[in-house]
């Protein structure tokens, strides 16, 4: 196994985007002692109110993961299907490459998915500004759907060739399913889907 894993705290296991942190697991004890004086000198060291949050986040973690990942796969199948969407990239597909591995080695495909939305730059903006229940979001992992486009947003200040070279293709789009009723979710992805050309 890893000698050093590194887990964010802010995203799935808070479930909640209200806390920034992170936790760092060690093999050894030895490895751990190597590594405290760094982490007391950078003051990693959370709040009480933070950590607080983090083990209220983990005891719904294994209800929410469960119900996402239900839904997630249900919303890929939607996707992979739709006239207006290119590829889907989600390890719960059995037309995904590492399917069979995923299968055998992880409890489920998990709840993150990207997509590739036939049109340009252009076509992702009316896309998302046309979602109603999905909230657009940079920091992906919550309770609630969150989706971005990272050619219009978090990469919208590359150039088309730095963000090609980084695989940043202008049609990707990146979904991280929550809690919500499945079919509200793929309700609200079709009529926006519906929108573009």
């Amino acid at each position: 196994g890893a000698d050093i894993v590194l887990h964010s705290l802010t995203k799935s296991i808070n479930g909640h985007a209200d806390i920034v942190g992170g936790v760092i697991v060690t093999k050894t004890e030895e490895m751990y002692k190597k590594l405290r004086p760094m982490m007391i000198t950078v003051g990693s060291c959370m709040d009480p109110n933070q950590a607080f949050l983090v083990r209220r986040g983990l005891k719904t973690l294994p209800l929410r993961i469960d119900k996402a990942q239900d839904s997630a796969v249900r919303i890929a199948m939607f996707l992979e299907k739709h006239p207006k969407v290119a590829w889907v990239a989600y390890p719960g597909l059995e037309s995904h490459p590492q399917h069979e591995l995923c299968m055998r080695i992880m409890r489920g495909p998990g709840t993150m998915m990207s997509f590739g939305l036939k049109g340009g730059v252009e076509e992702g903006r009316k896309f998302l500004n046309s979602l109603r229940l999905c909230v657009l979001a940079v920091s992906l992992g919550g309770v609630e759907t969150l989706i971005q486009h990272p050619a219009s947003m978090t990469h919208a200040k590359l150039s088309p060739e730095a963000r090609q070279q980084g695989g940043v293709t202008d049609d990707l789009v990146r979904l991280s399913i929550g809690i919500e009723d499945v079919e509200e979710i793929m309700g609200d992805l079709n009529q926006a889907l519906s929108k573009i050309d």
